[in-house]
C-alpha cells in the first residue's frame, strides 16, 4: 500500500512540476508596510469563449506572503489558495490580459501592521491586469485585499499593491 501511495504522489508531483507557474511579487500595503510573495500556480487547461478578440480561462493560485509590519510588532505571514480567471487579448506573442478571483487566506495571526481582522481566517479578493510573453513568462500589477467578511469583529482589513513576475516551469 506504502508504493501505491508513494507512486501516486510522485506521479502528481510530476504532472504539476508539468504545468506549474512560479511567481513572485513585490508591493506595499495600503497603509505603507511592504509585502513580499511567493506563489505557485496550475493551469486549468481549459478555455471558454474564444473569439478574435481573446478567450477566457485560469487557474489555481497558492502563496505566501511576508507583511513587514509597523512599530508595534513584528511581520506577520499569510498562506492563501484561489481560483483565478484570465481574459487574455489577442493571439500574438504578447497578449495582454486581466485577471480576478476571490479565494481564502490565513494569516499567522489576527494583524497585519496596525490593521486588525478579528480573526486569522481571511478572504482574498485580486484583480490584475499584465502581459503574457510568450507561453511561459507574466509580468503585471496586482491589488489584493484581505479581509474576514464581517464574520469576526473587528474587520479592518489591508490591501496589498504588488508587481508580479511569473515563469511556467
Amino acid at each position: 500500500m506504502k508504493k501505491i501511495i508513494a507512486a501516486a504522489v510522485f506521479s502528481l508531483l510530476g504532472v504539476a512540476a508539468q504545468a506549474a507557474e512560479l511567481s513572485g511579487s513585490v508591493g506595499a500595503t495600503s497603509q505603507g508596510g511592504m509585502t513580499a510573495r511567493v506563489g505557485i500556480g496550475f493551469d486549468w487547461d481549459k478555455s471558454w469563449l474564444e473569439s478574435s478578440t481573446g478567450r477566457l480561462t485560469g487557474y489555481w493560485d497558492a502563496g505566501y506572503t511576508y507583511w513587514e509590519a509597523g512599530d508595534a510588532s513584528g511581520g506577520a505571514h499569510s498562506l492563501s489558495f484561489a481560483p483565478v480567471f484570465v481574459y487574455e487579448f489577442g493571439s500574438g506573442n504578447v497578449k495582454p490580459f486581466v485577471e480576478a478571483g476571490i479565494g481564502v487566506a490565513v494569516f499567522s495571526g489576527t494583524s497585519a501592521g496596525d490593521q486588525d481582522f478579528g480573526s486569522a481566517f481571511n478572504f482574498e479578493d485580486r484583480i490584475g491586469a499584465g502581459l503574457k510573453i510568450g507561453e511561459t513568462q507574466k509580468v503585471g500589477i496586482r491589488a489584493i485585499h484581505y479581509s474576514n467578511a464581517g464574520i469576526k469583529q473587528p474587520n479592518d482589513g489591508i490591501e496589498s499593491y504588488s508587481l508580479f513576475y511569473s515563469h511556467q516551469i
